[in-house]
């Protein structure tokens, strides 16, 4: 399936997303099909997380400067649930670092209500969320990143690899991760997926 300007302008901006996950908790339910306590605990767990990292998250000086001299028109696709913990930590740095440069338009669509979209993405055969689509002016595929920042990912796939730890135990150390890291492994990325898509000039410190 194409993505064209009317599936990107049917998403919601983060404010809109945000104000759509309290409208669904204030009902008792969150997003997708799947409506379990698990999940609807996880989703109030991780609207506390992006209240606290829309408050906290800072981009840098130097990566705000390189957003407002990107040199192409960009618009940023995300996939996402209201219930996914990855998500929570990584939306809100995302939304902010759109926010700072007028050339970066930011949608967010619900995962399981476009999964032929999603499915165009997967990651190693999986439906791994957030999974980001970064699209040029006339919404044709750049790059495409998710579901974490590379540093913390490699850390997820040896874990599964090895059997080292169970996932909610390991859990616990991506947790940590993201709080020591306060989103810059992933402003890092989204850096250098600009230079690959030759919206931005190419560094060697990044």
């Amino acid at each position: 399936m194409m993505i064209n300007r009317e599936i990107f302008e049917s998403g919601y901006t983060y404010t809109e997303y945000r104000q759509m996950i309290n409208d669904k908790l204030a009902q008792g339910l969150t997003t997708g099909p799947e409506q379990t306590q698990e999940r609807l605990d996880f989703t109030k767990l991780n609207v506390q997380r992006m209240h606290r990292l829309d408050k906290t998250i800072e981009i840098a000086d130097d990566v705000r400067e390189k957003l407002l001299d990107l040199r192409c028109k960009i618009h940023w696709l995300l996939l996402t649930e209201a219930w996914c913990g990855d998500a929570s930590q990584n939306v809100p740095v995302l939304a902010k670092m759109a926010e700072s440069s007028p050339n970066i338009e930011l949608r967010l669509l619900l995962r399981d209500e476009h999964l032929d979209i999603m499915d165009q993405f997967l990651t190693a055969g999986g439906r791994a969320i957030p999974k980001l689509i970064i699209l040029d002016g006339d919404f044709n595929v750049m790059a495409a990143w998710g579901p974490r920042p590379d540093e913390i990912q490699q850390q997820v796939l040896e874990n599964k690899r090895t059997g080292g730890m169970p996932y909610s135990e390991f859990a616990v150390v991506v947790q940590k991760w993201y709080t020591q890291n306060k989103g810059v492994g992933l402003q890092n990325e989204m850096l250098r997926s600009m230079q690959w898509a030759g919206c931005l000039e190419m560094a060697d410190s990044l």
